[in-house]
């Protein structure tokens, strides 16, 4: 675990994706910021001088602007082009950054290379490349971690590398292959076969309408960039002649597939024991009984799912996913209050996973909302139209008027209701002046990004409201709602580039200038995250961070979770852990606590009573919205 924030990311100077660095190279700064995996030849292109005002590093930086900042070839050193600083703000300190800023910008430098920004000729920003294809190696890292998320499966070496090569786990006895129901883990009557799945995030645990929503998130990636996934991402799989976004995807179906009842409910959690490796763990698995939330959000995977494979001429496939969406729907239909909370000592479901997927009112009216859409879309029943209809102005995006990251999702689906052939154009009309209007006229949307730079509401330019826990899973979603917004009406395509900011600031445009992907070194990354909360590669494992005894860190492409400002100890802290040593363990880090918003981040994986999951877990639905951002900025330079 990181003892200090400046050893909080993998520093691997001088390294190149291509070509070794020809010229001797000054000493990386902190105060240069780019991204790192660089930009394409015809896109905006912002570094950024900082000066630290507020914060764990205030003061830190030069006391005053290099007298040259000169962008350069990286390989040999020759100049290429003198940048001019422009003061954000004239000069203001912003809050959620703690940072003064300028912007240097070399938007107009469009040839292919790899170049450096030079201040004074002493100091440097990461080494980034110009070229069409910058983002592709991401890409490739982001989805692979669904690989090694993969439950009941070996990882052999030929394909997850000989540092994360691991058996097929919990598939012992008691495990996912005969799960027994929580609530009845003495009768072995109860026992399915719930193999598979991805883990979660950090847990090994999966949670229905989570891992449904992934599927939905995957698919939505492929259907609006198919061309950026290809058949040759390095898996079990490849070569087969399909996609291998839609193998794992198909990977994911199967597990979902199981979660299902004969009657059409689905089984809303499966709880899994955890160790280091996974394939090391030997306790019982439980399932949690069929809800309405997670059999809607499961009827809206199987059916965009069965449209999707159909369209790639999957008929037979397809079809049954269809059958299994319309039992779901049924199911719902006939217990539309059902609910299950798990983890929940007031429902007896104390232990049975960790995170609550149980939804409020709104959230389970919501996703029987969204499996109608892609029931519809599948089927053409106006049965489903009219649900979808019914509803509509229940939604907050059609009731407030209002468009926010954190219901991305119901929106993005919503967006898609509208573009369906069948959709009522009055639906379609209201469901697409309500998103029109909030991104173009809410002020934490589009006017937080004025032609003025220097004025954005952001000196990163990358504005979010509000930082949380898992603040660069809505960075993503923000930048998704510029993109759908440029995707659904051509007049408004040029707002496609807002949505690429937001890719920018999570590959290192940030006040940390890190790339907050885990391990991406080899890509040519000089500084991205080195360790991340994780039940396979935890403190004191054999995949923690080399700087913290760990031999070989975690493998690349994990979107940890970000700066979190609510940060805070167990609240067993200062002298309530049960133990002297523990009690010891109660030792609040800074970073991330007590910083700016945009600095409440350490990578760190301490876990109780110092929580680190609240800031560098990785999430499945992190890497889906950073997977489906990317991709639309591989697909087409």
């Amino acid at each position: 675990d990181a003892d200090t924030a400046d050893t909080a990311v993998t520093d691997t100077t001088d390294t190149n994706a291509d070509t070794a660095v020809a010229f001797e190279l000054p000493p990386l700064s902190p105060f240069l910021v780019v991204d790192q995996l660089g930009y394409r030849p015809g896109d905006a292109k912002i570094a950024i001088a900082r000066a630290p005002a507020v914060g764990f590093d205030a003061g830190t930086g030069p006391a005053d602007l290099a007298a040259a900042y000169v962008l350069a070839d990286a390989l040999t050193g020759a100049p290429v082009k003198t940048l001019t600083p422009v003061a954000w703000k004239a000069g203001a300190v912003d809050a959620s950054s703690g940072d003064r800023v300028w912007h240097l910008d070399f938007s107009d430098v469009t040839a292919p290379g790899t170049y450096v920004v030079l201040a004074d000729g002493a100091a440097r920003s990461p080494v980034f490349r110009v070229a069409d294809d910058v983002y592709a190696v991401a890409l490739r890292a982001a989805l692979r971690t669904f690989f090694y998320q993969r439950a009941g499966f070996a990882k052999t070496a030929a394909y997850a590398g000989p540092a994360w090569a691991d058996g097929a786990s919990h598939l012992g006895p008691g495990q996912d292959g005969e799960a027994r129901r929580f609530l009845a883990r003495g009768d072995a009557s109860t026992a399915r076969d719930l193999h598979g799945g991805w883990y979660d995030a950090g847990d090994f645990n999966r949670y229905t309408g989570w891992h449904a929503g992934y599927i939905v998130d995957l698919l939505h990636a492929y259907r609006a960039a198919p061309a950026a996934f290809g058949d040759d991402l390095g898996i079990p799989e490849s070569g087969n002649g399909r996609s291998d976004l839609l193998d794992e995807v198909r990977f994911g179906l199967d597990w979902l597939a199981r979660m299902q009842e004969p009657d059409g409910g689905v089984l809303s959690v499966l709880g899994v024991a955890h160790a280091s490796p996974p394939s090391a763990a030997t306790g019982p698995s439980s399932w949690g009984d069929a809800s309405a939330s997670a059999t809607s959000r499961a009827a809206a995977a199987f059916a965009f799912a069965a449209t999707v494979f159909a369209d790639a001429g999957e008929g037979d496939y397809a079809a049954a996913l269809t059958v299994r969406a319309e039992d779901a729907w049924a199911w719902v239909a006939a217990h539309p209050s059902v609910t299950f909370f798990n983890n929940d000592g007031a429902h007896g479901t104390a232990g049975l996973a960790a995170g609550q997927q149980e939804l409020d009112a709104y959230g389970r009216r919501m996703a029987r909302l969204e499996a109608a859409v892609y029931l519809f879309e599948r089927t053409g029943d106006a049965a489903y139209r009219d649900a979808v209809v019914a509803d509509l102005g229940q939604t907050h995006l059609v009731a407030w008027g209002f468009a926010y990251p954190f219901e991305h999702r119901l929106e993005r689906t919503l967006l898609h209701f509208a573009a369906l052939p069948g959709a009522p154009a009055a639906a379609a009309s209201q469901i697409r002046a309500a998103y029109r209007g909030s991104v173009d006229g809410a002020d934490a949307n589009r006017p937080a990004h004025p032609a003025d730079l220097a004025q954005s509401a952001d000196p990163y330019l990358a504005h979010l409201a509000d930082y949380t826990w898992g603040s660069n899973g809505v960075k993503a979603r923000q930048g998704l709602i510029f993109v759908d917004r440029a995707a659904d009406d051509p007049a408004a395509a040029d707002v496609a580039a807002l949505g690429l900011r937001y890719l920018h600031y999570l590959h290192g445009v940030n006040p940390l200038g890190v790339c907050y992907l885990t391990a991406m070194g080899d890509a040519g990354v000089e500084r991205s995250v080195d360790e991340l909360y994780h039940g396979w590669f935890g403190d004191g494992t054999p995949w923690d961070a080399p700087r913290d005894g760990g031999q070989w860190g975690p493998p690349p492409g994990f979107l940890v979770g970000g700066p979190n400002p609510s940060y805070g100890l167990d609240g067993c802290c200062p002298s309530g852990c049960g133990s002297p040593e523990n009690d010891a363990l109660c030792v609040l880090r800074a970073p991330p606590s007590g910083q700016p918003e945009q600095k409440s981040f350490l990578a760190w994986n301490t876990s109780w009573p110092q929580n680190s999951w609240e800031v560098t877990e990785n999430s499945n639905g992190y890497e889906t919205a950073y997977i489906e951002l990317l991709a639309r900025f591989v697909a087409a330079p």
